[in-house]
This record gives structure tokens, C-alpha cells and sequence, in this order.
């Protein structure tokens, strides 16, 4: 498999250490294909490929093409809750109840013992309606939390942190309710259009395609099985959680925004989403989860933090972030890896990118 060499929107041609790290997650790790979008305090940015785009034409990755960008779309969602909580629409420590009245029901659950910002902060103790059967086929999100509801609770809400889905899920129709309007829309109409997000987009009911140039996105059984390609997919399954469609590029251009107070969220808001608890079983050392938000430390010299979400959909999974400081980078491979060290090396880009 071949490697392209980066491109940027600067004349800039110093060496870096991001071209070879996407090589090695193609060469060494088996991985289809990997991309990049680095953003530097000046706001230049470099775009890097490597690996093949479509492995039956041989075909090249699209440079900064769309990937399924997953559970990042969690922070998009979190974004409008805060936003509507700012508005005085929701309130934060509300029981999920005042705004679902009767909906969350079940072994251990009760939608009035449970807050939004329990929903949001992954302390809910709602059972992950993904852990258990789904159909390749189309959901409505009242039944995605169906499935989850059929399963005791996994802890009193506020006890502990475990991410579910179900969370977000909750979130999205919280947002329908209170504005009366889908949540793609609000979406679209409070962060993807201010922001000029021109490669953003939740797709519709039904949709399985990827409008733009992308990568195919693979999958295999097994290690030693052949890769399939499952690009096209309805994703109605992942909802609030996980439906949105992106590139490495706009993900940079969000998540520098939503560092920004006053852009996205009011200062206030901004603190409630950077309030964090420890997440290092899901997302690895150091680890914290805020509102639909992560924090991972940087090793680098620099130090401090960067702040993003990371998404895992079948055939891709993207990771990157953004610091205070205006650097921003996201990385995304074609194929969700199930080696814990092929994704720690995934991250150690993202972490290369911020600190070069």
C-alpha cells in the first residue's frame, strides 16, 4: 500500500513525524487506510494520507474525505443541550422525567432519579442499548432506548461513570422536545452552519450512502479473515450518539470553536461541559469525561491537555481533539481496531500532531 505526501495550506515544508505515523498504522498495523488534519496555533493546516482509498480500484485516499466520525457526534449533541440550557429551555439537574415524562422505566430505572447532566456525563448507570442484539436495519430512536430499557440498570445513577449510548440517545429526544424540531436540524441550523461545517451533515432516515469523496470503510470477522467493505450502512442505529457524517478538517474546526467561549457555549456553559470525572477504562490513561467531552493529557513538552471525543463506527474510527492554545488535530483509519495496541498507536498521532 502506498503512502501520498502532505499537503497544507501554507507553503510550509518542514519535516514531520505525522506522514510516518500514518504510514506505520497502513504498514504495520494492516490498517486500509489513515488520515489526518493538523491546525497549528497560526491556523495553517496540513492534510496527510496513506494506505488505499477503495481496495478493489486501487484508488487513492481522498484527501480530508468524509469518514463516519461516530461518537464525536456526542459532543455536536451536548453542544445543543448546553445550548438550550444557556436559553433557560433545560435545566441541567432536572430529572430526565420533566422532559420524557414516563419514557425511562425499567429494572433499577427511573427517569426521576436520573438528571440530564447524568445523561451527558456517562453517570447514569442506563444499560448500552449497542451491547446487545441489533439489526442491520432501520431504527427509530424510541426503540434503540427500548432495547436498553429490557436490561436491569448497571448502578445507581451518579454512582459511578460508564459510557452508553442510551445517554445520548435520551439527549436527542430531550432536544426534540423541548424545541420541536428533529435534532438534524438543530444540528444543522446552531453549530454546522455557523461554523461552516461544509463537510458536515446528519444523514436521513434510510441514507447509507457517503455523499462526498471517502475512504471505503472495512471489517473483518476474524484476524485472519478477509477484509469486507461495509461503507454503505444504515446508520440510524447510533442516532444523537453516533449518526453524523465528517471530515478530519471540520471535526479540527469544531472542536477549536468549542474551546472558544462565546463561539459555541457562553463561558458558563463552557465550564459545566469541561467538569469532569475519570474515564481511563474507556478512553485510556489519564482520561476524563466532562459533557460529551474528553480531556487527555499530552506528554510533550508543552504539557496540559487536549480536549475532543473520539468516534468508533464499523469501517472507521477517528480521534483528535483540540488544545486552548488553537492547536487542533484528528486522525481517522478505515477500520475499527480491535488491537487495544493498534489504537493506542492511533492516538500516539493525534499526540504527535498537537506536539510537533
Amino acid at each position: 500500500m502506498g503512502a501520498l505526501a502532505p499537503s497544507s495550506a501554507s507553503a510550509a515544508t518542514r519535516p514531520d513525524a505525522v506522514q510516518p505515523g500514518l504510514n506505520a498504522l497502513v504498514s504495520a498495523d494492516g490498517m486500509p487506510a489513515a488520515l489526518a488534519s493538523v491546525k497549528g496555533r497560526d491556523g495553517r493546516t496540513h492534510t496527510y494520507t496513506a494506505g488505499v482509498g477503495n481496495l478493489a480500484t486501487g484508488a487513492p485516499v481522498p484527501r480530508d474525505g468524509q469518514v463516519r466520525i461516530g461518537s464525536n457526534t456526542k459532543a455536536f449533541t451536548a453542544v445543543v443541550v448546553l445550548q438550550l440550557v444557556a436559553e433557560g429551555r433545560i435545566d441541567l439537574d432536572a430529572w430526565v422525567d420533566t422532559y420524557l415524562p414516563g419514557l425511562v422505566r425499567g429494572e433499577g430505572i427511573d427517569g426521576r432519579r436520573i438528571t440530564v447532566r447524568q445523561l451527558l456525563q456517562q453517570t447514569s448507570g442506563l444499560p448500552n442499548y449497542t451491547e446487545y442484539d441489533l439489526q442491520l436495519r432501520n431504527y427509530k430512536p424510541l426503540e434503540l432506548v427500548d432495547i436498553a430499557l429490557r436490561h436491569p440498570a448497571r448502578f445507581i445513577p451518579g454512582e459511578k461513570w460508564e459510557y452508553s449510548n442510551t445517554n445520548y440517545v435520551l439527549a436527542g429526544l430531550i432536544v426534540e422536545k423541548v424545541t420541536s424540531r428533529p435534532i438534524a436540524k438543530e444540528l444543522e441550523r446552531r453549530i454546522i452552519k455557523p461554523l461552516g461545517l461544509r463537510h458536515t451533515y446528519f444523514p436521513a432516515p434510510g441514507d447509507v450512502t457517503i455523499r462526498e469523496p471517502h475512504p471505503q470503510g472495512y471489517d473483518r470477522e476474524s484476524a485472519s479473515a478477509p477484509l469486507r467493505d461495509i461503507t454503505e450502512m444504515d446508520p440510524s442505529w447510533t442516532w444523537a450518539a453516533g449518526q453524523l457524517i465528517s471530515t478530519n478538517s471540520d471535526l479540527n474546526r469544531f472542536y477549536t470553536a468549542l474551546l472558544s467561549p462565546g463561539r459555541l457555549l457562553p463561558a458558563a456553559q463552557l465550564a459545566q461541559m469541561r467538569t469532569t470525572v475519570p474515564a481511563e477504562s474507556t478512553f485510556g490513561p489519564g482520561a476524563r469525561y466532562g459533557l460529551g467531552l474528553v480531556s487527555k493529557p499530552l506528554s510533550c513538552g508543552r504539557g496540559g491537555l487536549y480536549w475532543g471525543h473520539g468516534g468508533s463506527f464499523p469501517g472507521y474510527e477517528t480521534r483528535g481533539g483540540a488544545t486552548d492554545d488553537g492547536r487542533a488535530a484528528n486522525v481517522a483509519v478505515t477500520i475499527q481496531p480491535t488491537d487495544k495496541s493498534a489504537m493506542t498507536r492511533v492516538d500516539a498521532v493525534v499526540e504527535t500532531a498537537l506536539c510537533g
